[in-house]
């Protein structure tokens, strides 16, 4: 069979631990089979990111810039553990942090829903989309310890020197600072790209701050949303018949929880980061989740919404037998070859992701999963196969499938 040719590359993000070894398994398994491949290729591990003083990343991040679509493993967030571990010149920060800065955009999750995999919230019919915020926050923080008695003060100063003062604390002893930030541009773009989504997918859009305690920094954030609204979507919803509205974050969440699913929700960073870890498992697992980048320039980066698999990764390394679910990885693959085919216009190249996602979703529903999938699956006498033996049934299956 000839191979599903491609004329733009994708950006191929590599990562860390078993993820980086399921990333090779679908490569090989189900993708250079059917599709001419072309990627530029950047090595995220963390080795190379140290060597190269996480330039990579930057490199990386702009080269989505330039070709519009990227596709990135999971990758490591160094903590003290990991300093040690890998031998690292310094804490190098998040990956996606200095990739989402880069980029602007925001990310997009949505449950992999699969017949057999019951929600734990059992009203939840409909996928619910996390819209996370892509910039700033605590991903952007600068930090002290403080050591003792002393006065905290939060400074901004203009270009002319004029400064706005407003005192934090006064420290009787050893405490913690934090700072954060976020920019009226970035807050814009995440309104714009939820909005826009929203339009695009015909959902209604929740979003929801603190404002109530957070009376400045919340607060912009939900005036800002307000102000696109009224100016530039609320005829757009009205006519499509779907609803925006503001609601504090605790609010949300009763709401989230007592509701059918089938909107999007739009959050801060942290909160976004949060709720689409409670999101997926409550849908059945992380490992089910989606994951997409939108930058207001136009560029689109997929990934899992998982890690990479650490505790699988050292009984790989030792030799020993994993069932790692990887259909989250793959649907990162598929959903960035599936933008690469609608951006240039290469329809085979769409229809080849879109038949490999639904040979995804059949393998599990005919009983065939990895041991995490088993476990909250209602099939009644599954088949319980290894990392690889798995990415073979979901090739096994997209071969079966029609067009």
């Amino acid at each position: 069979m000839e191979k599903i040719k491609m004329t733009t590359p994708l950006v191929e993000m590599d990562g860390d631990e078993m993820t980086r070894i399921l990333w090779q398994m679908i490569k090989e398994e189900l993708i250079l089979s059917y599709v001419d491949l072309k990627t530029e290729y950047y090595d995220l591990g963390l080795e190379n990111r140290n060597a190269t003083d996480d330039q990579v990343t930057v490199d990386s991040a702009n080269a989505t810039l330039k070709y519009k679509v990227a596709v990135k493993c999971a990758t490591i967030t160094p903590n003290a553990a990991r300093m040690q571990e890998y031998q690292l010149k310094e804490m190098w920060k998040s990956p996606n942090g200095t990739i989402r800065a880069i980029l602007d955009g925001t990310v997009f999750r949505a449950p992999i829903l699969v017949k057999g995999i019951v929600p734990y919230v059992r009203n939840w019919i409909k996928p619910i989309t996390i819209a996370r915020h892509a910039y700033g926050d605590v991903y952007k923080n600068t930090e002290i310890k403080v050591p003792g008695p002393g006065k905290a003060e939060l400074v901004y100063t203009a270009e002319d020197g004029t400064q706005i003062r407003e005192p934090i604390h006064q420290f009787d002893g050893p405490g913690i600072l934090q700072g954060i930030h976020n920019t009226e541009k970035s807050i814009k773009s995440f309104a714009r790209s939820c909005f826009s989504y929203a339009a695009d997918t015909k959902q209604d859009l929740w979003f929801s701050t603190k404002d109530t305690i957070s009376k400045k920094y919340d607060h912009t954030f939900k005036d800002i949303f307000q102000e696109i609204y009224d100016a530039e979507y609320k005829e757009t919803f009205e006519k499509l018949g779907i609803e925006y509205f503001y609601t504090l974050i605790d609010d949300a969440v009763a709401r989230v929880i007592r509701s059918q699913g089938g909107f999007i929700w739009a959050c801060k960073n942290y909160d976004g980061d949060v709720m689409s870890d409670m999101v997926a498992t409550a849908y059945g697992d992380l490992s089910m989740m989606t994951s997409v980048l939108v930058s207001p320039s136009g560029a689109y980066e997929y990934e899992a919404a998982h890690g990479t698999v650490q505790r699988h990764y050292y009984k790989h390394l030792k030799g020993e037998e994993t069932s790692t679910n990887s259909i989250a990885t793959i649907f990162a693959w598929t959903g960035a070859l599936k933008k690469r085919g609608e951006l240039d216009g290469n329809r085979e190249l769409s229809a080849f992701a879109e038949k490999m996602e639904r040979a995804c979703v059949k393998t599990v529903e005919d009983g065939k999963m990895t041991k995490s999938l088993s476990l909250i699956s209602t099939c009644e006498h599954p088949v319980i196969l290894n990392s690889l033996d798995f990415i073979r049934a979901i090739r096994d299956t997209f071969e079966t499938l029609g067009a």
